[in-house]
């Protein structure tokens, strides 16, 4: 199906760009893209077409074509979404959102007028949160990266800086095997490693602003509490997940009144969303 993208102008002039593909007049899917990549992966793109859901894709602030908004908070997407709605005509919607697009389809949850229900992939929850130990899991890499990221901005982006480069192309298999934990090295199809590498290269265009903001507004309160989203949320983690851990997922899910935890047995941070679009798209649209 045909992609197309769009800019809207918010906030007395900064341009936000967004990307729609599938049916016209299918119920908006928008999808709250990772850190660093904007773009979904093709498979769950498929998934949400042959479903009937129009997706749509809203690029934060600081990535691809977006203007940057230095010191935004995890709240500041909802006024970003409704714009993008509101050029498109529509007053419905479905969320979703994976690793760190998952706070900002969470605060879509809280804060946005007409969503229905969401979708939260291999999320991250709320740092300082309440019995949780936000690093606790995580493999060295992420464990240094956030580490950098509570120092403030001038450690990040010199811990960023340099590792940009290597998410641009994509993994090979003796890559993945020697980079990933087993079940995302296991799911780096070529079709998945040339979707993650192209989604790096979109977000990544301008800089790595929009990461750096990103992460540093994880760092800070959200501007919103989870246990004000008042529809149903589902949460799909996986517990071999060594970027996001399972403890994440479990926490959101718990704080929501109206959500769902699915565990993952054998999934990582790339194989759920590379193996599960189906069956949690499924579950997301069987009460609409």
């Amino acid at each position: 199906m045909k992609t197309e993208n769009a800019q809207v102008v918010v906030d007395g002039g900064r341009t936000l760009e967004y990307q729609c593909s599938g049916p016209e007049d299918g119920l908006p899917l928008v999808f709250h893209h990772g850190t660093p990549g904007t773009l979904p992966p093709r498979d769950f793109a498929r998934a949400a077409h042959e479903r009937g859901l129009r997706l749509v894709t809203v690029k934060r602030p600081g990535y691809a074509n977006s203007g940057r908004r230095p010191g935004r908070a995890v709240v500041d997407v909802v006024p970003d979404t409704a714009a993008v709605l509101r050029a498109l005509g529509a007053d419905r919607l479905l969320l979703a959102g994976w690793s760190g697009g998952g706070p900002h389809a969470l605060a879509c949850a809280a804060r946005l007028p007409g969503a229905i229900r969401a979708l939260i992939i291999a999320g991250l929850a709320p740092a300082g949160a309440d019995g949780l130990d936000f690093r606790a899991g995580m493999d060295d890499d992420n464990a240094h990266e956030w580490d950098a990221a509570f120092q403030g901005e001038r450690d990040l982006r010199t811990y960023v800086d340099p590792i940009a480069p290597a998410l641009l192309d994509a993994l090979t298999p003796d890559l993945a095997a020697d980079l990933l934990p087993a079940p995302d090295a296991a799911a780096m199809t070529p079709e998945f490693a040339a979707d993650l590498a192209a989604a790096n290269r979109d977000g990544l265009r301008p800089g790595i602003d929009g990461w750096v903001d990103d992460e540093l507004a994880f760092t800070r309160p959200w501007g919103f509490d989870p246990a004000e989203i008042a529809l149903p949320v589902s949460v799909w983690h996986g517990r071999r997940d060594v970027n996001v851990p399972y403890a994440h997922g479990a926490w959101v899910a718990a704080r929501i009144p109206y959500a769902s935890l699915h565990p993952a047995a054998g999934d990582a941070h790339l194989s759920i969303l590379a193996t599960g679009t189906g069956r949690m798209l499924d579950h997301l649209t069987a009460r609409t």
